[in-house]
């Protein structure tokens, strides 16, 4: 009997573990379901359809006329006209517009990696204030057992006879926090639980499996700083819109040069009151023709537009990289910074633990000195606490710099 209990617990726990999901699960999800990048992806698709439509020649011109009255020629009266005419752009105008329209799809494509990158990050900095909270949860859950511990041993104190009613009073108070603290923090895991689902396209309140534990450790000097401004999408895709607009420039320069025609022209004639050899024979011919480019104006501000364009995409690149420069080193900062909070509240728990067992022991066998139990209590907890704070705090500095960084992870995360 024993042993199938066993085999139970062990295929539950197989069951369970199967079943939980680590943040990266949550980037895979996130990256698949959610309609703001779906709608990145989108514009990626829509800037693909551009190229084919400023690449191609325009539509040939077929036009009929129909003389009422034919006019009369050597060879017989013309009844009908065919023309169909197709017109050519200048030279390379047609490969610099795709060229420009390709750059601006692939910038768009580098904009959405931009924004998946961003996703990913808000999805670390919405799951880590979660696993802070179940840590303040199950630190509150612990707090109220032991402060039920301290108030049985209160009681038989006073039993005794060895102290006052005051110190179960004191317990008491100190339970009726420590329980609404514990309400107020469940009631708190409804709002964030919805804001991680929102970005995950789930409903509000789908459970969230958290980590037991977490990894904090320190980082080397200029950590990742090679790849801050190198292979960056958010200036991958600023050096791309760069280059569309050198063609888009080239594009509109072209666009001002003279336009070549071809055309042929075909002549319906009718029998005339000649004998000649030709007569009511239809004419066929070939025509070219050239557009004269007199109005400059709207080429003119074509090519200005393209180069102003550059400017402000340079201006605009250059902006950017303050900015990552800035908030890299303010993440770096706030990496090292709760790195030595962590170690210094660890200090401080284990010191204080050894101060809250001399405490007990002294109270346990003289009676005195609860409010200073209970007080060490509450400091030890408060320490705990601001671990699980600094934990959190520390993840989501780190999965700001994996942002910044374009850090990126090996699995698939989007089709």
């Amino acid at each position: 009997m024993r042993i199938t209990i066993n085999i139970l617990i062990v295929f539950i726990l197989a069951i369970t573990s199967a079943k939980a999901q680590s943040l990266e699960d949550y980037f895979r999800i996130a990256a698949k379901h959610n309609p703001e990048l779906q709608a990145k992806y989108k514009e990626y698709e829509v800037a693909l359809q551009k190229i084919p439509q400023v690449s191609s020649l325009t539509d040939p011109v077929f036009s009929l006329g129909y003389f009422l009255s034919p006019v009369e020629t050597r060879v017989g009266p013309q009844r009908a006209k065919f023309s169909l005419t197709q017109m050519f752009p200048w030279f390379g105008t047609l490969k610099a517009q795709g060229d420009a329209a390709a750059l601006l799809a692939e910038a768009r494509f580098q904009e959405f990696l931009e924004a998946r990158n961003n996703l990913w990050y808000r999805v670390a900095a919405a799951y880590y204030p979660l696993y802070e909270l179940e840590q303040r949860i199950r630190l509150e859950q612990e707090n109220i057992e032991i402060l039920s511990t301290f108030k049985t041993i209160a009681k038989a104190k006073f039993r005794n006879d060895n102290s006052s009613m005051v110190d179960v009073l004191r317990a008491d108070i100190m339970l009726e926090d420590a329980n609404t603290h514990l309400e107020i923090l469940r009631e708190k895991k409804k709002p964030l639980l919805a804001t991680f689902n929102n970005m995950l396209n789930r409903e509000d309140q789908a459970p969230v499996e958290m980590v037991d534990s977490v990894l904090t450790g320190s980082i080397p000097e200029n950590f990742r700083r090679d790849s801050l401004l190198h292979g960056n999408p958010a200036l991958d895709a600023l050096d791309l819109k760069i280059r569309a607009g050198e063609a888009a420039e080239v594009a509109a320069i072209r666009q001002g040069m003279p336009k070549l025609g071809a055309g042929l022209d075909y002549v319906i004639v009718g029998e005339g009151p000649l004998t000649a050899s030709d007569n009511g024979k239809d004419v066929l011919m070939p025509m070219v023709s050239v557009s004269i480019p007199l109005f400059r104006k709207k080429v003119d501000a074509a090519v200005k537009e393209a180069r102003l364009r550059q400017e402000q995409y340079a201006l605009e690149k250059e902006a950017t990289e303050n900015s990552l420069a800035s908030g890299y080193e303010m993440a770096v900062f706030e990496l090292q910074n709760h790195r030595q909070l962590i170690a210094l509240y660890r200090k401080q728990i284990k010191t204080t633990q050894q101060s809250l067992n001399l405490l007990l022991a002294s109270y346990e066998n003289s009676g005195n000195a609860f409010e200073e139990v209970l007080r060490m209590q509450q400091q030890l907890l408060k320490y705990k606490k601001q671990i699980a704070s600094s934990e959190a705090a520390y993840l989501t500095a780190l999965a700001k710099l994996n942002y910044l960084t374009a850090k990126t992870y090996d699995y698939e995360t989007y089709r």
